[in-house]
Formats: structure tokens, sequence, C-alpha cells
């Protein structure tokens, strides 16, 4: 064999080296090539990803993205639904319970009653949301095979007796429903003891089947007395079945628990470092605190990764808050031997985290997260999904005509504290510093007929800034509604006569900064006159008014029974912006 020379050898070396580096710039082409044409970015995402009052989130997988829903207790329509390509990028496409016979919500408590904490699967070409009508007619199922309906009249189960129901698809073909109920015979060992159970059910004939059992007595330690186990999902992962659910009640020490059983009916073992999500052991003092944590829903994104979404509080002054019980969302990771740990990098919930989204021309346009303006123009042929009502409404009291850029409300003589419908339409304050405000076109007749701008927590608690007569002149006033009371009772903080140079509109503004409201009128939108000192935000807290639900800006008319004559009220457009520090 020849041997090889000095000048052979660096040839060769050359030849190999030139070929290396042709291959390795290919590679850097392909590797390029393929990151531009991802259809990912990571980018930083605001937390909460749905801001504002949608507690209880459930999430599932369709065949062209996510689906998520929530609670909404007294409001009509019931059970948003949104969309997302992504999981962080959402749009609401939607109500579930979206026609007014499929709920019941007369006489209901707003805040307290209604509907409580769905679930939504898909499963072979069909959704399927869960949920219960509390004081109502209890637990149910509806379906849709479009997402944005119309969706199914509800299907009652009078065998599963408690709330938060959740469905499991089996892949060998059953289905099960599983949620929280009474305490074993009905004989708690303790307040707040509760139970997670289980029946399997026939999908096609939506009745149960066999009978029910008990898969979580109390918690994870019946010995440390654990109050409220509730929001119960089961997942499928590898050989095990997880449960999981949430305990400590829906306030500081909310906690996110999870459980695991080889077989579907247990038993269920939980894990020796439960809990796998909670901010009960934080410092309350701490700034821009996150709280409440639990009620979680899991999914695997597009690129296999798991997240959670679930409810928290954006707290001020202790435990009062305004915007609710707020949607966030947080990574899942799994610990080597096999358990899901929520948000496993930082104790503390964070305000933003990264996330490998959809490019921009895949996603949605309108803004959910972080600051934002929205107005609506009232030039669209329906309402906003934003919208929403008190109850369950029997007559149409508005229309929208849309050419002319209008609202048009009846006055009616139901009341927020009557529990029907008045003539009220909402959207959501999402954020601690925001304003809301209205053009309003108004001519009342009499001293009892009034129209303008609300904040509202709920039937009870709520402050209204409205024009209408006194002495026969018109006015502004400002009211703070009396809470506990048995007829509609109103407090007159401030009325200022309106002047003679009053054109056809009035510009109406509510103003939140965190722990106080303020509230003005102007007549051409640009000079603007508040009425009545700083109002106390504390007033309409959910700590301070109880029940489950958030503020809302809202669109209110109203007239007494003697003073009733068809008169209405025209809005011309709506605007919110939200301006919180720490998205800023």
């Amino acid at each position: 064999m020849e041997l090889l020379t000095s000048a052979k050898l660096k040839i060769l070396f050359v030849m190999i080296f030139k070929k290396a580096k042709t291959i390795l710039s290919s590679l850097l082409i392909i590797i390029a090539f393929a990151m531009c044409t991802s259809p990912y970015e990571t980018v930083e995402v605001n937390n909460p990803i749905l801001p504002g009052f949608y507690p209880d989130p459930s999430v599932c997988k369709g065949p062209d993205g996510y689906y998520m829903v929530h609670s909404t207790f007294g409001y009509f329509p019931g059970i948003p639904i949104f969309y997302s390509p992504d999981l962080i990028n959402w749009e609401q496409i939607g109500h579930v319970m979206h026609r007014p016979d499929q709920m019941q919500l007369d006489s209901l408590s707003l805040a307290g009653a209604g509907m409580f904490a769905p679930t939504i699967e898909y499963h072979e070409g069909t959704f399927y949301v869960a949920c219960t009508e509390v004081y109502g007619r209890g637990n149910f199922v509806v379906t849709a095979t479009n997402p944005a309906g119309p969706w199914s009249d509800p299907y009652f189960f009078p065998e599963v007796i408690g709330i938060d129901p959740s469905l499991f698809f089996h892949e060998n073909g059953k289905t099960y429903i599983i949620y929280n109920s009474d305490a074993p015979d009905d004989q708690p060992l303790y307040e707040g003891h509760r139970t997670i159970r289980m029946f399997e059910i026939d999908i096609e004939k939506m009745q149960v089947v066999g009978n029910q059992s008990i898969l979580v007595d109390g918690g994870v330690d019946i010995s440390e007395q654990p109050v409220w186990i509730e929001g119960p999902h089961i997942y499928r992962v590898g050989d095990y079945y997880y449960l999981s659910a949430a305990e400590g009640g829906t306030s500081v020490n909310h906690r996110q628990v999870i459980f695991r059983s080889e077989d579907i009916w247990g038993p269920y073992i939980p894990w020796e470092n439960n809990p796998i999500l909670t901010q009960m052991h934080l410092d309350p003092n701490r700034p821009n605190p996150i709280t409440s944590t639990g009620h979680a829903d899991m999914i695997q994104d597009l690129k296999g990764n798991w997240w959670a979404v679930y409810l928290a509080c954006r707290p001020y002054e202790g435990n009062h808050y305004n915007t609710g019980r707020e949607t966030f969302m947080s990574k899942v990771e799994w610990t080597e031997d096999g358990w899901p740990v929520i948000n496993p990098e930082s104790e503390v919930i964070p305000f933003q985290f990264e996330f490998d989204a959809a490019l921009k021309d895949k996603r949605v346009t309108k803004p959910l997260h972080g600051n934002f303006t929205v107005r609506d123009d009232f030039d669209q042929p329906s309402m906003d999904f934003k919208w929403v009502q008190i109850r369950t409404p029997k007559s149409s009291w508005f229309n929208l005509i849309p050419e002319k850029g209008v609202l048009n409300m009846s006055l009616l003589p139901a009341s927020t504290i009557k529990q029907f419908n008045p003539s009220f339409l909402g959207r959501r304050q999402q954020h601690m510093v925001c304003n809301a405000t209205t053009s309003l076109e108004f001519k009342p007749e009499s001293e009892g007929q009034h129209a303008g701008l609300a904040v509202l927590q709920n039937e009870h608690r709520y402050y209204y800034l409205a024009q209408s007569l006194e002495d026969n002149l018109p006015v502004i006033s400002l009211y703070k509604s009396v809470p506990n009371a048995i007829e509609d009772e109103m407090v007159v903080l401030a009325t200022k006569r309106l002047s003679d140079s009053l054109g056809e509109n009035l510009y109406l503004r509510i103003e939140s900064d965190v722990d106080v409201y303020r509230f003005f009128y102007s007549y051409n939108g640009d000079k603007w006159f508040q009425i009545g000192d700083e109002q106390d935000a504390r007033f309409l807290s959910t700590e301070t008014a109880g029940g489950f639900i958030g503020s809302m800006f809202g669109l209110y008319t109203k007239t007494t029974e003697s003073s009733e004559g068809g008169i209405s009220a025209n809005y011309h457009w709506f605007e919110y912006t939200g301006n919180d520090d720490i998205f800023k």
C-alpha cells in the first residue's frame, strides 16, 4: 500500500474540510429555513390570560384548536365558550347556554346560584359540557357538533347529587361522570366535609349506569379536615388514572391536589407532596399578590407540553378584589416518579410567562389580556358576546339599530333586587385601573325614569350614574344601592342640574382606581365634570359582598311602576380601557 505523503495528506484534509463545511452550511440553511417556517414563535404572555370574572376554567382540545368554558352563575347568556389555536390567544365564539329555555334563573341569586363550574370535553365529533344549575334543576350535560352553537337542551342527571361534574371518555368506549357530593351516608365529620364520586353513564341515552362509587373522602388527608374537595377531573396518562381536584374552598386557602390509581374505580392514592398548586403559604403582604389559586384543568399543547388553566385572584388591601376570580395559566412538569406539578419553577405565580404561540397571522385580533381598549359602536346586527343580562329574559327590551350605531333600551319597572330580568346590559371589569365610558341619548318624561351607567357587583350592591328629572328639570345623579334591602332602595350621593346647553347626547364615565371609583359626566366628550366624591370600591368587592362573581360595568335603564310609559334610551357607543401598572 502506498504511503500518503504530507502533501497528499494536506490535499485530502482540505477536501474533507470543504465537504464538511458544505454539509454544515446545508444543515444550517435547513435549520434556519425550519425556524423561519415554524408555525410558532416564543412570546411573553400576561397572566391572567382571561382577566375579570371568568372563574372555574375548563379546557379541551378539539380538531382545530382549544376550547374553554367558565362559570356565569346568574347571568344570561350562560357559560361563555372561547376558542384558541394555541392556548393563549383566545376569542369568544359564543355561549353554551344561549337560549332562555335552556336555563331557569328566575328568583335565583345573581352571585350564588345558577351556572356553576362547567367542564368541556370533545369526543368523536361532539363537544360535551357538563355543569350544575345550582338551586335549580341540578346536574346536566349539553352537546354540540359546532362549539359556536347551537347547543342542545340540557340532559339532567337526577341521581348525580352535588356540583362540579366532569366527563371522562375511556378508550374502552365507556363514559364516566365525576363530581363533588355529600359526605358518606350524608354524615359529615366536620363542616365542609365532601366527597368525590363517580357514576358510569350511557352517553347515548344520557342516563347513569349502575351505582356510584366514592373515589375521594374528604381530601388528601381527612384527619386534617380538608374542606370542599371539588372540581374533579380524571386524566389517563401512561399506566395511571390521575384525579385532580381542588381543596380548601375558593379563597385564600384554595389549592390543587392530585391522586392516582391503576384502575378507573380506584383506590386513588394522594401524592405525598400535595398540593401541586397553591399560594396559601405565601406572605399576604407581598407586593402584587396573586391568591386563591385552584380549580385547575390540565391540557397538552401542540408540542406535547402540559399546561394548567386555573382560577386565581388579584386582591388589594387584604383580600378585597373587584375583578372576580380570573383565569390564569401555568406550565405543568412531571416528576421522575410520574406526578404533575403546576408552576414548578417558582412558588409565586408570575404575571408573565413565555409560550410558543401561533404566528401572528393565525392569532385572534381582539386583545383579551394585559392592558387594552375595546369599543362597541353598536353597528353590528347582534350584540357582542361580552354583553350579558341579569337572569333569564322573558321578553325583548333592547334592540340594535346598526345602520345608526344605536343600542335602544326600554325602561323596565323590574330592578336588580326584584330577582327578575331588569333592563341591564353588563360587561366585566377586567382591570383594577380602568374606565368605562358611554354616550347616552335620553329624554325622561317623569321623575321615576332613569338611564345611565352602573358598576355592579350583585343585585344588592352597585353604584349608578343616571340621568333623570328633578322638579321637571334634567339632572345627573350618583346613587348607591342599599345592601340587603327588600325593595329597590338607592341613596342619592350627589345630584347636578344639567346645563341648558345639553345637546342630544350626555357622556358618562366611571373610573376605577384600585380601591376607589370616580364618576364623571360631559356635554361634549372632551371636558369632564366629576360628580360626588370618590366612592369606596370595597363596597363592590367579593370579600364584602360575598358570592362568587366580579364587578360589571353596565348600561342600566329603569322606571317605577307609576312612571312606566314605553319610554326608551339610546346608547351610541361604549368604550372600556384597562391600564393596570403590572402590565405596563
